[in-house]
């Protein structure tokens, strides 16, 4: 046999045994893009109220405030990003400018701002040191600019909305990468507004033209993530006590929503086959109050309420905004440091200890080889289990190499192909016998269980309700 023939004949064996690979699932749109996937994967962030409230111990300022009474003693930015990067944060949000109008930058559409304080001689520049505080320790970087403005004579009228959008522009192309953009619905009302002293009521469907404003911040920064009652980039979840609700689907009909919006409590849910991906945040402080309030030193939340808050926010497919009033000092006070540091020496013995990765993972049907079950223990990014077109009800069961107690469940979905599991069950083994321990509904990004199981041999994981063909990345059992 010549050479050249030898070396046909081994090809064409080499075609004969290949297994033709399995096409991917199609996505069940919406899906996430890719600057709200790199948001979704940050997981906790830190939120950061501080502002002129601080030194007059009032959660909203009617506007009448003076620059000189931003007066911090030691005002540390270092010492706030140094905190939220040791307590497992990502990012920090600023509240740049709250209801008040008072600016933590040197405006140059306002005298109301930094630059008329005697802090640095009114050379000072808030938003500018926690920039550069983040890049040192590794954060995200995110603002927070109030729509309303309580200290601006033209609030109420068109030339108003002109002012708002030359701020944004000061902060979105002075202050580097923001991640994400923050914009309240609180709007409208009583307030100083230049002296007026009277109430303005705007419609807050139309007042602000949010579709060109949103335009000029995409045009600024395509990659931040708005956050507003609508999103469009993220959604609140409707509440401040920090949860959502057990079904949150990551999906929303826009459609008749806005910042300020009254329709508000649908928000903890979005909408099941929403048209729009917009997932949800879950904000809430560490204290009773937004702002810091000397009498509230004692009333930082307890380790119990800041773990069932984790568990109702990351837990239940959102994203955890947890708020730092910031002294007015201008540090973190020790007592919520110190609390911040309990929760992360609480999550990471939570999750020390997967048993997934030493599991036989078995499924009741796979799209194929690359789409096998295994894949949903090996902690990679990129891989999962995936079902085919016709399979119906798919099972997933996890045998532990030998009987354990079980305490926790973590469940994520491959969302980048869209939020797919509508209702699922989990069942646990103990002498061959299988016990229903949960019966639940949305997955997407991350679902938590608490469990408190006698040792059990096995976990099954029935998938009951789905929008398209179940696409698994992860199960982690401890």
């Amino acid at each position: 046999m010549t050479r050249s023939l030898l070396l046909a004949c081994c090809l064409l064996l080499a075609s004969c045994n290949t297994t033709p690979q399995a096409e991917a699932p199609a996505p069940l749109l919406p899906v996430p893009s890719e600057a709200q996937l790199a948001w979704q994967k940050m997981e906790m962030n830190m939120f950061v109220h501080f502002n002129m409230n601080t030194f007059t111990n009032m959660e909203w300022g009617f506007g009448n405030e003076q620059p000189a009474q931003f007066t911090p003693t030691a005002l540390d930015c270092r010492q706030w990003a140094r905190i939220a990067m040791l307590s497992g944060m990502k990012g920090i949000i600023l509240t740049a400018k709250h209801h008040d109008g008072f600016c933590l930058w040197p405006s140059a559409y306002t005298e109301h701002s930094v630059k008329n304080s005697p802090w640095k001689d009114g050379k000072g520049d808030v938003v500018r040191e926690l920039r550069e505080a983040c890049d040192e320790f590794g954060l995200k970087f995110g603002l927070y600019l109030s729509p309303w403005d309580r200290n601006h004579p033209e609030y109420g009228q068109p030339a108003y909305i002109e002012y708002y959008r030359n701020q944004l522009t000061e902060l979105l192309t002075n202050y580097g990468e923001v991640f994400e953009l923050w914009v309240d619905g609180a709007n409208g009302g009583d307030g100083y507004y230049g002296g007026a002293n009277e109430t303005r009521v705007v419609d807050r469907s139309v007042y602000y033209d949010w579709d060109s404003t949103f335009a000029l911040v995409r045009r600024l920064q395509p990659n931040t993530v708005i956050f507003s009652d609508a999103g469009p980039g993220c959604r609140w979840v409707g509440n401040e006590e920090g949860w959502a609700n057990a079904t949150n689907w990551s999906t929303l009909n826009l459609e008749g929503l806005y910042p300020g919006t009254p329709d508000y409590k649908q928000l903890a849910s979005g909408h099941k086959g929403g048209a729009a991906w917009v997932p949800a945040e879950v904000n809430t402080s560490i204290r009773p109050g937004w702002y810091y309030h000397p009498a509230e030193d004692t009333a930082v939340k307890s380790l119990e309420k800041l773990r069932a808050i984790y568990d109702n926010s990351l837990g239940r497919n959102g994203l955890l905004l947890l708020n730092i009033p910031v002294d007015p000092r201008g540090l973190v006070h020790p007592n919520d440091s110190a609390r911040l540091m309990e929760l992360a020496y609480a999550i990471d013995a939570d999750f020390t200890g997967d048993l997934a990765p030493e599991c036989t993972v078995s499924a009741s049907n796979e799209r194929g080889a690359e789409f096998a079950a295994a894949n949903v223990t090996n902690w990679r990014e990129n891989t999962y289990w995936a079902v085919a077109d016709t399979a119906r009800n798919p099972v997933l069961t996890l045998t532990l190499p030998e009987p354990k107690a079980l305490r926790l469940l973590v469940l994520e979905e491959f969302i980048e192909l869209g939020q797919r599991v509508a209702a699922f069950e989990v069942e646990v083994s103990r002498s061959g016998q299988w016990t229903p321990v949960a019966s639940e509904t949305t997955i997407g990004y991350r679902r938590m269980l608490r469990l408190s199981t006698e040792p059990v041999e096995a976990i099954r994981i029935r998938f009951t309700e789905t929008l398209a063909p179940v696409a698994m990345r992860r199960v982690a059992v401890y």
